[in-house]
């Protein structure tokens, strides 16, 4: 796979010697929070043009706010090509997610699920074109964070097995709203499959492990405080939210955990998964 500029960046860091001890522990987390931040970067900007467009954009500009956040969107991912922030197949994996994002935000608000309460030109129905890239950015974390950490799996289970549970899980976003809901079993079906597996990941020399129900979970609580900033900034609302903002439930982890698995299902199927030899 071609680097990015950050293997650079990634070699000069991981080249520095502090002492052993707290020093050492000290560096490696710090080391984390970068990569984890650098993985995050599509995501962060787009969260940050959210929250600033929302306090400062013009009531009478001559484009609307929902359109600059799609042209926005634009040019980040473009820059990033660019810089070389991120590889092809990395870009290929985010427009993926655009597309299955936009086909579930499509029926969602038009079943009252959420709204877009502002105008835009750039929109297919009630869907402007910016919300694909808050799907696109959960693709190129997991995309990112994937390379940088080096994962590698113990116990992965058959990956036919992995991509029909994520295509029971897509469908029933959709027939829940006629169907029982099958989340419980969803989730059920989730915890047999993955419960003994553990994922591998370098921060620094030493190979760290956890849980990969675990990790999911942690990734889903952080998508989910996102998501109260996003809606703080109406980028999207929910019917709780239309007479003013509310804080998003909790009850909305288990969403997030579900579309978590299905993200990680895609782009697995660019990295393929490896056991930890």
């Amino acid at each position: 796979m071609p680097h990015t500029r950050f293997a650079a960046i990634r070699a000069r860091l991981e080249a520095i010697h502090p002492r052993p001890g707290l020093p050492a522990w000290l560096f490696e987390f710090l080391l984390f929070g970068f990569k984890q931040g650098w993985a995050c970067l599509f995501g962060g900007l787009m969260l940050g043009m959210l929250f600033l467009t929302h306090q400062f954009w013009p009531a009478n500009a001559p484009i609307a706010r929902y359109d600059a956040l799609t042209l926005g969107a634009l040019v980040i991912q473009a820059g990033m090509l660019a810089f070389r922030l991120e590889t092809l197949e990395e870009a290929k994996v985010i427009l993926a997610f655009h597309i299955v994002g936009t086909v579930m935000e499509l029926f969602k608000t038009a079943v009252g699920s959420w709204q877009y309460p502002e105008p835009s030109l750039l929109r297919i129905g009630g869907v402007p074109l910016f919300s694909g890239f808050m799907y696109a950015a959960v693709g190129s974390y997991i995309a990112r964070v994937w390379r940088i950490f080096d994962f590698r799996f113990d116990r992965y289970p058959a990956r036919w097995l992995t991509v029909l549970l994520a295509a029971a899980i897509y469908v029933n976003f959709f027939t829940h709203h006629w169907l029982p809901d099958i989340r419980p079993v969803l989730f059920a079906a989730m915890a047999l499959l993955f419960l003994r597996t553990r994922i591998w990941f370098r921060v620094w020399r030493a190979d760290r492990w956890m849980p990969l129900l675990l990790g999911w979970f942690l990734v889903a609580a952080f998508i989910w405080f996102a998501e109260n900033i996003a809606t703080f900034s109406r980028a999207w609302i929910y019917p709780s939210q239309t007479n003013g903002w509310s804080m998003v439930g909790p009850s909305k982890l288990g969403a997030w955990y579900l579309l978590m698995y299905i993200s990680f299902v895609l782009v697995a199927a660019l990295h393929r998964p490896r056991e930890r030899a």
